[in-house]
């Protein structure tokens, strides 16, 4: 009895093509999170609208929507990549989901990627929805948009890092109040819509390190004052992203 030829043949797919079906998979779940659009969505544009239309801030000279803008896009970015990824990957383990996947035909880095790319997907309809915003009331950015691109890429990566470690090693109830507890510290202190100069110069320094604060201060530089590359902000999202990623790598647990 010889063995017939089935079609179609049992088996995996392509590794490109189950990467593009959990990318498309992760951003229709992370789009209809109501908690999500609050992070990611309303909340930015919400704060953007409101301090650049009253002047409740001092943010220096020129425009208020000129300084808030960039760290606004920032927060964003932040949002998406670090508080709304960790809260919707340690949900996903505390349920068994990811330990269900990682047995799937899906590599488990393969599915890492899925997430992030599907990060990034998000951040790009963030960054149109913010800009569209941030023109209508008066925006006026400068600089090189590639230096721009690379900052939030850099910035992606470092609270990308930080959101898997934080969502592979806690419990869930513990990451979404973590995650949630940083948003609001880093919104008040790491430069969004409060400047730095603000602060006493020994706690400066210190708010300087963080990456909210050298994104925002990064895209600041490029957008407000047409700096071609600010390579210490950039600096200090590499070693973030560096620092985050491969500790992630190392510590996260799948059960």
């Amino acid at each position: 009895m010889s063995a017939g030829t089935y079609t179609p043949r049992p088996g995996a797919a392509p590794l490109t093509r189950m990467i593009a079906a959990q990318t498309a998979l992760e951003t229709r779940m992370l789009l209809r999170n109501g908690e999500q659009l609050l992070l990611t969505v309303i909340i930015p544009t919400l704060l953007l609208v409101l301090f650049s239309a009253v002047d409740i801030v001092d943010t220096g000279s020129g425009a208020s929507v000129d300084f808030l803008a960039p760290g606004i896009l920032a927060l964003a970015v932040m949002s998406t990549a670090f508080t709304g990824q960790a809260i919707a990957t340690g949900f996903e383990r505390r349920y068994g989901v990811l330990k269900r996947l990682g047995a799937s035909p899906l590599p488990r880095w393969a599915l890492m990627t899925a997430k992030t790319l599907s990060v990034l997907v998000t951040e790009v309809l963030q960054v149109l929805l913010l800009t569209a915003i941030a023109l209508t009331l008066g925006w006026s950015p400068q600089g090189n948009p590639l230096s721009v691109l690379l900052l939030l890429v850099l910035g992606t990566a470092a609270f990308s890092g930080l959101g898997l470690l934080m969502a592979g090693t806690l419990k869930a109830e513990a990451t979404l109040a973590a995650a949630n507890l940083v948003f609001l510290l880093l919104l008040v202190g790491g430069g969004v819509i409060v400047p730095l100069d603000k602060f006493p110069d020994a706690v400066q320094s210190v708010l300087g390190l963080l990456p909210i604060s050298a994104l925002s201060e990064g895209l600041r530089d490029v957008l407000q004052h047409g700096a071609s590359m600010p390579w210490a902000e950039a600096g200090i999202l590499a070693v973030w992203a560096v620092l985050g990623l491969g500790a992630a790598a190392k510590f996260f647990r799948w059960e």
